[in-house]
């Protein structure tokens, strides 16, 4: 039979866990984490002054926990990377598959998020994309992604609502990172310009599990785009905002510019920002991007209004 899902001892390194989610193991691993001690039981009372037979009374002290646990659905197509509840180590699944589970469709019952390879969270205020080689800020409101189904996001709003068409739940915002797939494109103009239409269907349209969480979209413009450095590096960017059939649609911007590491492939940045008074401000996508840094660069810097750097 096929373990459930869980933490198990990763037998590729005994000293750490590793997600395993019921038919193959993710990439997904933690420092397993220390039993908690249990409660004794309270002495039982002394027999009375007076003498003769008495009946000891034992308090017996239980503690109870509850977990409650949501499943994020979001209405982009959305990454996990965070680490899921548990503890205890158990002992690995023997008929484990060595390969990672592939990216989870957007879904309404609980689900422990995966850890794509191309990013983990660190301790401080950002989260790292390894792939990509950069670093990105976490402002306030925003948070490392927890129990979401899609494996590039790095980061969301705080907390979660009712889908428009009452179909799951979803956040007010979201930041994603990718790298760019082979296409006739190559420039950061024409890959952002390529992008956009797909980042805002996957976000506000229909999204990979075929749900219309907000509709559909009924309509779009293009609000912003333009020349932006990132990291040092000369990108580009596109921001459209859209309209859907239920709720106040949203802003969704697609940002491409080289790497700094390896073959220098494009990166791609998709911020997701709902309309509306509960949606984040948009100052946080020049906040986040001013943020982001080439790994083992905490100097540079870049943004609306920065100078161009270097595309090569």
């Amino acid at each position: 039979m096929t373990p459930p899902p869980g933490w198990y001892r990763d037998p590729s390194a005994p000293h750490l866990e590793r997600w395993w989610d019921g038919t193959a193991w993710t990439d997904h691993r933690r420092a397993p984490e220390a039993p908690q001690p249990q409660p004794s039981p309270a002495p039982a009372p002394p027999p009375p002054a007076g003498g003769g037979p008495t009946r000891a009374k034992a308090v017996a002290l239980t503690t109870a926990g509850a977990v409650l646990v949501a499943a994020i659905v979001t209405g982009a197509v959305v990454f996990g990377r965070d680490d899921g509840g548990g503890t205890g180590a158990r002992t690995a699944p023997s008929n484990a598959s060595a390969s990672a589970a592939g990216p989870a469709t957007a879904a309404t019952s609980p689900s422990p998020s995966s850890a794509s390879p191309s990013a983990t969270a660190t301790g401080d205020p950002s989260v790292v994309d390894q792939l990509n080689g950069i670093t990105l800020p976490v402002p306030d409101g925003w948070e490392k992604p927890q129990y979401v189904a899609d494996n590039n996001v790095v980061m969301t709003t705080h907390g979660t609502y009712d889908c428009p068409t009452h179909t799951g739940l979803c956040r007010h915002g979201l930041v994603l990172t990718l790298t760019a797939t082979a296409t006739d494109a190559t420039s950061p103009k024409a890959l952002a310009e390529q992008d956009i239409e797909n980042a805002a269907d996957l976000a506000y349209d229909e999204n990979a599990a075929g749900q219309r969480l907000y509709g559909g979209i009924t309509s779009h413009q293009a609000v912003a785009s333009g020349q932006i450095a990132v990291a040092g590096r000369a990108g580009y960017f596109v921001r459209w905002r859209v309209r859907t059939a239920q709720g106040p649609g949203g802003y969704v911007q697609s940002l491409v510019f080289p790497s700094s590491v390896g073959s220098e492939a494009p990166v791609v940045v998709r911020f997701v920002f709902d309309a509306g008074a509960d949606g984040p401000p948009l100052s946080d996508i020049d906040r986040i991007t001013k943020g982001i840094r080439p790994l083992g660069d905490a100097g540079t810097s870049g943004g609306v209004g920065s100078s161009i750097g270097p595309s090569s």
